[in-house]
């Protein structure tokens, strides 16, 4: 049996260790303070209450702390939810460290780097490939360990890398359907859209927006990047207007994010690429936690839906 929080079933114990990625102090109605609690692991993340805290509880469980936790996994509003029982900080004898914690991609960064190399080879566009050349030597160190998002898909360290490269990948076997597609564009588009993401977020331990990513986006973040290098690299022409446009309207909707939508071929194949593989994600990662003849949890980000794992076996 697998071991984890990602693996325990409602209804089922938990007595381990785990790392606080998030806590946020409350109010209860009978005037008490208590925590709402982020718990992590490689395998997953629950959330959990402790009530009736203290001051000294508050400066003990805080983002980034490994503690001790004993606990009954319930249900609440369709999601699992810890109850917890007992609860202590780590000790430098239990012998364990926050990389224990942290979920990874399931691809090597060496590999996903040579995925990367490979598509911007295959780039024909001088302009375009000059430019995504550029963005990759500006962030290669980061890129290659954050996440794409502080939960739902690929929020892992690697994440962000692994999400390009699985783009990539789908963009190739488009490519070959609809071979009048721009292939530069496309492949530009799935690199770039994204990496704002590296200002958006803190980081891969307790993955947080920053004030820039709160204030501006991702999106908007990126658009004004693309415009600072290509007037570095003095490339002027409408290849930067188009890769803007590709970040842009990425997200499809004003409702989703984006202040335009696709109104460039390419765009509209970026959009539904990145949905297919941020919705797969989140779904290969509900479906692994649960038996054959189960639902998952309501996931909040494909309409607070529960998917149903069939029973019979794959071919």
């Amino acid at each position: 049996m697998k071991k984890g929080i990602g693996y325990t079933s409602i209804g089922e114990t938990f007595d381990d260790f785990i790392l606080i990625k998030d806590a946020t102090k409350g109010t209860a109605s009978n005037g008490k303070a208590f925590l709402t609690l982020i718990l992590r692991d490689a395998t997953g993340e629950i959330e959990a209450k402790l009530w009736d805290v203290s001051k000294e509880d508050e400066e003990l469980f805080v983002p980034e702390q490994i503690i001790k936790v004993t606990g009954d996994v319930n249900q609440f509003r369709g999601r699992a939810q810890l109850k917890i029982v007992s609860i202590r900080p780590v000790q430098v004898t239990d012998g364990v460290q926050i990389s224990d914690f942290i979920e990874k991609a399931p691809v090597e960064k060496e590999i996903l780097t040579e995925k990367l190399t490979e598509a911007i080879f295959e780039m024909e566009n001088p302009t375009i490939q000059r430019i995504v050349r550029a963005f990759i030597k500006k962030y290669q160190e980061k890129l290659l360990v954050y996440p794409a998002a502080s939960r739902n898909h690929h929020a892992y360290a690697s994440g962000l890398a692994h999400h390009i490269v699985s783009m990539l990948q789908i963009a190739r076997e488009l490519h070959k359907l609809y071979p009048q597609i721009n292939k530069d564009l496309l492949y530009a588009g799935i690199i770039l859209h994204d990496i704002g993401k590296i200002k958006e977020l803190s980081g891969i331990i307790s993955t947080s927006y920053t004030l820039e990513g709160k204030l501006l986006g991702h999106i908007p973040i990126m658009v004004e990047e693309i415009g600072l290098m290509a007037r570095d690299l003095k490339i002027e022409g409408e290849e930067v207007l188009i890769l803007q446009h590709l970040v842009l309207s990425h997200h499809g909707k004003a409702e989703w994010g984006s202040p335009t939508p696709p109104l460039v071929r390419e765009a509209e194949l970026l959009h539904f690429i990145d949905l297919i593989d941020a919705k797969m994600n989140m779904l290969n990662s509900a479906l692994n936690k649960v038996k054959p003849g189960e639902f998952t949890e309501r996931l909040f980000a494909m309409d607070n839906r529960a998917f149903y794992k069939p029973t019979f076996e794959e071919n």
